[in-house]
């Protein structure tokens, strides 16, 4: 099992406080609270204060009041010193008026380790719920523009009453090996070199292990025997729950799909290592600590085998 500070957007140090939005008075204690910390995002960067060789997410009233009225505000929770926290999203061009600040694309700042452990969990966890508001401002039902309600935890139409909540895709990530080998493969979206676990959503009517072996059996031909899972993370592009699984695969004759990898092919145990540290005479490479497939692969190395990893 990976340290969840280690696992990029894990390990949130943050009371969602649930029982509590809709208490009155509540919310708007929070919002008149001069200590809050603020999340600020311009457009889809966030604002980062460099401090030493990482950065840091959260900002002060003053610091937001200077980038104008947010597009949209929500309340995230209570950190450990019982401050509330919020997500701003701002327009893009606000960025210009809070120069002491980094506007860094989240990704990149993930995997190059700046922002790392719970303050990228808290950046991760506003972005997936300003990217869920952004994407849900009208009814599902009948169309009609919804309204923000409970501090941003539901959005309310008052056209019919339909009530619509954040909601997370699942998707299964699956470490498949056979033989003292693991699965990997390449999309040509990749950063050149990267090769990754196989991934795909979890569909209707399909268990965890459904999905793996249905995704598996598409993108690369291969039938799986034993599925198990390993661990989480959540993913905030837009909002996904990673769903890691280790699967022994039957065979290792492989049919890529072209149409969704570059590349396919298996990996040795040792080839795996060197993935992991850079050290790959082809010069190929895992994706980051902040991925769960670096951890997956983790497991590979250290000696894991599917059907064991609970």
């Amino acid at each position: 099992m990976p340290d969840l500070h280690a696992l990029g957007y894990a390990g949130l140090a943050l009371d969602r406080c649930g029982e509590r939005r809709d208490a009155a008075g509540f919310l708007e204690r929070a919002e008149a609270d001069a200590g809050a910390r603020l999340v600020l995002f311009a457009g889809d960067r966030p604002a980062l204060r460099p401090e030493g060789d990482r950065l840091a997410p959260a900002f002060g009233r003053a610091e937001a009041a200077a980038l104008g009225a947010p597009e949209a505000s929500v309340f995230l929770g209570l950190d450990s010193a019982g401050r509330p926290c919020f997500a701003e999203r701002h327009a893009a061009e606000a960025a210009d008026r809070l120069p002491d600040a980094l506007f860094e694309d989240l990704r990149t700042v993930a995997s190059d380790g700046r922002l790392a452990g719970p303050d990228l969990a808290l950046v991760g966890y506003a972005r997936a719920m300003l990217a869920w508001h952004a994407r849900n401002g009208f009814c599902a039902n009948c169309g009609a523009p919804t309204r923000m309600e409970g501090g941003g935890w539901r959005r309310g139409c008052p056209a019919c009453g339909a009530l619509h909540f954040p909601r997370t895709d699942p998707v299964a990530i699956m470490l498949v090996t056979h033989a003292g080998r693991c699965l990997l493969g390449r999309q040509a979206r990749f950063p050149p070199g990267v090769w990754s676990c196989l991934a795909g959503f979890v569909e209707p009517g399909e268990t965890l292990e459904d999905a793996a072996r249905r995704e598996i059996f598409e993108e690369a031909g291969v039938r799986l025997g034993p599925v198990a899972y390993a661990f989480s993370q959540p993913w905030p592009f837009p909002s996904q729950l990673m769903l890691g699984v280790t699967a022994e695969a039957l065979g290792d004759a492989l049919t890529p799909d072209v149409s969704e990898l570059e590349a396919l092919r298996w990996f040795s145990r040792d080839e795996a290592a060197s993935l992991l540290t850079g050290g790959h005479p082809d010069g190929l490479r895992a994706p980051p600590p902040a991925a769960i497939a670096h951890h997956l692969l983790r497991l590979f190395v250290d000696g894991a085998d599917a059907g064991t990893t609970r």
